[in-house]
């Protein structure tokens, strides 16, 4: 599966949760399937996807926070793990999106290329829940049984290394900035 085939099955999912990606192809990708509001396109960061969102969900305990994260991305910030699994956030969903590759930056592979299996860290980390995917079919599944579960979970899904068609976004890192700050702002007064 590519990560288009995997974000456009679980686009509608997002719209009423809060989403943080991180840089370059899962960003590009998702906002070519229609930018809102409440999705944060962590660009310049790689690797701190998943200490934002688990910084939102534990500042913002009533909303659901998905983080769409990298294989590359998370193996620079391995510690981000035990972390989430310190502080158990049942808010929080952490999908990994497994290419293989620093697709963004070159292609070069990753350690997921020969053997390391981030499912397997997540679990000895402490994640309470960890799911893995092959499939779109098994992707969206997982992500459903997740939110219902009300359980931090770790998802780990296998994705083609396919670099999107373009990496070009209209919307500005300062706009972008701007529009999530105000949407958190507008949920955190929400009764």
């Amino acid at each position: 599966m590519r990560t288009s085939e995997a974000l456009r099955a679980i686009y509608p999912e997002l719209e009423r949760r809060i989403i943080v990606t991180i840089m370059g192809a899962t960003a590009s990708e998702l906002y070519a399937l229609g930018h809102r509001p409440n999705f944060f396109y962590l660009e310049h960061s790689m690797g701190l996807a998943s200490s934002m969102g688990l910084g939102i969900a534990l500042a913002l305990p009533a909303e659901q926070v998905i983080v769409l994260d990298g294989d590359g991305s998370l193996l620079m910030n391995l510690g981000t793990l035990s972390t989430m699994a310190r502080y158990k956030p049942g808010n929080l969903l952490h999908i990994v999106l497994d290419n293989e590759s620093l697709l963004s930056v070159g292609g070069f592979p990753t350690a997921t290329a020969t053997g390391t299996d981030l499912a397997g860290v997540a679990r000895a980390s402490g994640t309470p829940r960890v799911l893995e995917a092959r499939t779109v079919a098994d992707f969206k599944l997982a992500v459903s049984e997740a939110l219902a579960s009300h359980t931090l979970t770790t998802i780990v899904t296998k994705v083609e290394a396919v670099a999107p068609s373009s990496y070009h976004m209209d919307l500005t890192l300062l706009e972008n900035r701007f529009q999530f700050w105000r949407c958190l702002r507008e949920r955190r007064r929400a009764p």
